[in-house]
This record gives C-alpha cells, sequence and structure tokens, in this order.
C-alpha cells in the first residue's frame, strides 16, 4: 500500500492526526506525510491544518475506488474481481471482449463516465463523470436459457434492494429493466449475453447497469423523464458504497435465478401491474393493461379479449391507478391462457435493456 493510501487510512479513522504521529507509525518521514496529504487535496480532499497542528477530513470526493468498494463488500463471487476506469465507451463492451477473452465469473468492470452508454433499441445512455455509477458484472450460469432469461428481472430487484439499502427511497420497476423513483427514471439495466458456438450452450452473460446517483442536470429531452436518487430523495450517496451493496445483493439472489423466488419481489415493486400500457412492437404500438408476471418472468397483458405474455420489449405507462379488479383477474386471466382459452399467443422480443 502506497504512503498516500496509508495516510488517508489514518485520517478516515476520525479526529486531528499529527503528521508526527503518522510518520512514526508508517515509518517514513513527515515530508512524505505532507507530500501525501497534498497529493489527497489536489484529489478533491478537504484536510484542514497543517505541520505542528495536525490533519482532519473536512470533506472527502466520492472518486471511484476500488478500495472504497472493497471497504463495503461482504464475501461473494460476484464482484470479488474489480477493474476500474476513468472512461470507457462502455463497460458492456469491454466486459464482453473479457468474457470471450476467458474472464472468470462475477468479475466487476466500472467507470466514472462513459462515452458510448447504450440503452434500448440502441438509444444512448447519458453517462457524465463523477454523477452515476457505470458498471457491468461477467456471470456465467449453470442453467437453462429461459432460467438465464431471467437475469434481467433478478438484477433489477438486487439494484432496488440496494439504493434502498444507502437512501431513503421506495425503488419501483418498470418491465423490465428500468428502476424508477416516482415519476422518474434513476436506472436502467442491460443484459448480453455469448453463446458458445461448438456446444450452442449459454457461455457467458453480461449484465450492465446505470444508475445517477448524485445531483444532476440533464438534457432537455431528458429532464421530464430522468432523475437521480439525489435528486429525488435529497440523499447524497457514496457512489463506492451503491456499486458494493448492488455486489452484495447480486451475491444474496443469484441463487434464485433457477427457482424464480425473487419474481415475487418483482411483482411487489412494479409500476406496471394493474396500469393501462402502450406495447411497443417494432415500428406499430397498442394498448393494453398488464396484469402480472408469470413464473418467467414474463409480463402477462390483456389487450381486447386476449391475453399475451410479453417476452420482452418495450412498455410506455400511462397513469391509471392500479385496481382491486385487475388483482382478482389474474389468477384467472392466467389459468385460461394455459388452457388455451382467449386466443392466447406468444410473442417473442429481441432482448433489449438499458444499460
Amino acid at each position: 500500500m502506497a504512503v498516500r493510501e496509508k495516510v488517508l487510512e489514518m485520517l478516515r479513522a476520525g479526529g486531528t492526526v499529527s503528521g508526527e504521529r503518522m510518520a512514526g507509525e508508517l515509518g517514513v518521514s513527515r515530508n512524505a506525510v505532507w507530500k501525501s496529504v497534498n497529493a489527497l487535496r489536489k484529489e478533491g480532499y478537504r484536510i484542514e491544518g497543517g505541520t505542528r497542528r495536525g490533519y482532519r477530513i473536512e470533506e472527502a470526493p466520492d472518486l471511484l475506488s476500488e478500495r472504497e468498494i472493497r471497504r463495503w463488500l461482504r464475501d461473494g463471487e460476484i464482484g470479488r474481481e474489480i477493474e476500474l476506469h476513468d472512461q470507457l465507451d462502455s463497460t458492456n463492451n469491454r466486459a464482453k471482449a473479457l468474457a470471450a477473452a476467458g474472464a472468470p465469473h462475477g468479475l466487476l468492470v466500472t467507470a466514472d463516465s462513459q462515452t458510448g452508454g447504450r440503452g434500448r433499441r440502441g438509444r444512448s445512455f447519458f453517462s457524465p463523470p463523477h454523477s452515476g455509477i457505470y458498471l457491468s458484472y461477467i456471470l456465467r450460469p449453470a442453467c437453462t436459457p429461459e432460467q438465464a432469461s431471467m437475469m434481467t428481472s433478478l438484477t433489477a430487484v438486487a439494484v432496488a434492494r440496494a439504493i434502498e439499502t444507502v437512501a431513503p427511497a421506495q425503488v419501483r420497476i418498470k418491465w423490465v429493466n428500468d428502476l424508477f423513483l416516482g415519476e422518474k427514471k434513476i436506472c436502467g439495466i442491460l443484459s448480453e449475453a455469448g453463446m458458445n458456438m461448438e456446444t450452442g450452450e449459454l457461455d457467458y452473460i453480461v449484465v450492465g447497469i446505470g444508475v445517477n446517483v448524485g445531483r444532476m442536470r440533464f438534457p432537455p429531452e431528458l429532464e421530464e423523464i430522468a432523475g437521480s436518487i439525489e435528486n429525488e430523495t435529497g440523499a447524497a450517496v457514496s457512489r463506492n458504497r451503491l456499486i458494493a451493496e448492488i455486489s452484495n445483493e447480486l451475491n444474496a439472489l443469484y441463487g434464485e435465478l433457477r427457482t424464480g423466488a425473487f419474481l415475487e419481489e418483482s411483482r411487489r415493486r412494479s409500476n406496471v401491474i394493474g396500469r393501462e400500457i402502450r406495447v411497443i412492437e417494432g415500428d406499430r404500438s397498442y394498448e393494453a393493461e398488464a396484469l402480472d408476471l408469470d413464473g418467467q418472468g414474463r409480463l402477462i397483458i390483456r389487450r381486447g379479449d386476449e391475453t399475451v405474455r410479453l417476452d420482452y420489449g418495450e412498455v410506455s405507462l400511462r397513469l391509471k391507478p392500479e385496481t382491486d379488479f385487475v388483482r382478482e383477474r389474474v389468477s384467472e386471466v392466467v389459468t385460461k391462457s394455459s388452457s388455451g382459452q382467449n386466443g392466447r399467443r406468444e410473442l417473442t422480443f429481441t432482448e433489449e435493456k438499458s444499460e
């Protein structure tokens, strides 16, 4: 560990620490301590004091740091290995390249900003520096393709839990990959899979997550729909801790990918179920009513007399409150659908989610 990191660790312990004490405990000169303190100040730390008076941290910048992430990280494979960058075109692009080269399960790639962040349907994802977290995990699940297809839904629950751990928030999920605080989107998820061409089996999943964290100003085209944790709650959240908590929650939930047990929480958090929606299907769209999620995370909708299960796609919300009638009808609709009544059909979508 470098002298600067050791000095920072001692200052983070709290209170005023003399340069003489730090030099003695670290086995370096007081001049080395002074240089380390000045280096920290240049990085954005506001450190009061000086020679003969001792030093004290008054304010610390929210810089991404592997060491700070690990302070909050619990045991688990996911997020154990970390690759941190100041800037990437896309964390998903980097993670896919690493996965194809044999990178291990659980590797986390994160960056302070992205120049080519991607969202749904090829849209760009606003990824400025110092204000959000942009991260991608390499996962190698031993499961069926049907189970693997639920990874985005599982990740949404994990991120929602993590946000609520660090902020006074109630996070809702807009199927299948967007997280909301109130009516503002604060997070998007983009999952991409790689197949083994020889065996035809799933090789890896890269799950990309983008969360708007700090106080943010959005471009005019986004300001009515996008928000951030701090904008919506007033809470200043450590980006390092939030990254760690997402890893922690993914580790806690990952085993449920096989069972789908997390889907009950997906239902409770949904801001879609019980509302009128617009389903966007390629170049066409239509109105429907969202009823429930099935056991594979598909959205069950009613369109006239027809019941449809959406695998993937895009839905736009219309502001209609959830009704008790819809909840009461869910089990009846699912039963009729499985028996072939009401002319149920299956729609298959390309897997598209926001990064």
